[in-house]
């Protein structure tokens, strides 16, 4: 633990509120590729999710080693969590799908705005669309 996560449960609360992760993993070139995700930690799984044709898919079923960073946002006091581990890949169960975005668009969009609702509700009509993204983590890191 660190200075601003001093326990488990200080750390949970900061993945709790709505923050963008960095996924970074090994693309095709020789630096390590960073992406931001949406993300959905329950204090054992990362969950996240990806469009099923994107470069990011491709590259993690080469190598599914990456790691995923959370920072504080701008005016907090300096904090990170950061995952290390191997992503697990699938296709969508249709009710997984569904409760995986019904928790996480609200945290990251006002769906009561018309473009993000109607989009979420396009997704949620194609599970088929996304690939689900988990890691169980060998390290959670923090620091600051």
């Amino acid at each position: 633990m660190s200075k601003r996560f001093p326990t488990s449960e200080a750390r949970n609360a900061f993945l709790r509120e709505p923050r963008l992760a960095i996924l970074m993993y090994q693309g095709k070139r020789p630096s390590p590729t960073g992406i931001p995700v949406w993300f959905d930690w329950d204090g054992h799984a990362l969950r996240m999710f990806a469009g099923a044709d994107s470069a990011k898919i491709k590259h993690l079923h080469e190598n599914p080693n990456a790691s995923v960073l959370v920072t504080n946002h701008i005016g907090e006091p300096e904090g990170w969590v950061a995952f290390d581990g191997t992503i697990e890949i699938s296709d969508f169960e249709d009710e997984d799908w569904q409760q995986l975005i019904d928790r996480v668009a609200p945290r990251y969009w006002d769906l009561s705005r018309e473009p993000y609702g109607q989009e979420i509700k396009n997704w949620r009509a194609s599970p088929q669309m996304f690939s689900s993204l988990i890691m169980i983590p060998d390290s959670v890191r923090s620091g600051a």
